[in-house]
């Protein structure tokens, strides 16, 4: 059985999560700092081939009123980037709005000071971007 990965792409970091291999509990990896394009998919290959992933989720931060802006065409891009470098694995654009908030929102009721948080905020988003995902299937 493969897994889902979750990913939430930033400018300076992408959060990672993956599921188990029932596919019904998302959990943060790791929050790769972005250096070159080159280097931050040959960690994601890395991990989709460690973890045994056949279904990435990426976040797709539409505007709240739901129309397409600019860090969703990065998005667009990622994803196709994905495709071309991993093939066979399935790449699903998710919508990712207020994504960052919930998860903030579970850092800060677990009472993680504020610097704490904004080392895994992103892979915390991820988290929440793959459960929403993995909940949709059900």
């Amino acid at each position: 059985m493969k897994r889902s990965m979750g990913l939430d792409i930033g400018t300076r970091t992408i959060g990672v999560a993956t599921s188990d291999l029932l596919g019904m509990i998302a959990g943060g990896v790791e929050t790769i700092r972005r250096t070159t394009e080159e280097r931050d998919f040959e960690r994601i290959g890395e991990l989709i081939k460690e973890h045994e992933v056949d279904t990435v989720v990426l976040g797709y931060p539409k505007n709240m009123n739901g129309t397409i802006g600019e860090r969703a065409h990065v998005s667009e891009a990622f994803a196709e980037e994905l495709k071309k470098r991993f093939e066979g694995i399935k790449v699903v654009l998710w919508d990712e709005r207020l994504s960052t908030v919930a998860a903030e929102n579970v850092l800060i009721d677990a009472d993680l000071k504020r610097k704490k948080r904004r080392k895994i905020i992103d892979m915390m988003a991820a988290v929440v971007i793959l459960q929403n995902y993995l909940d949709s299937r059900r």
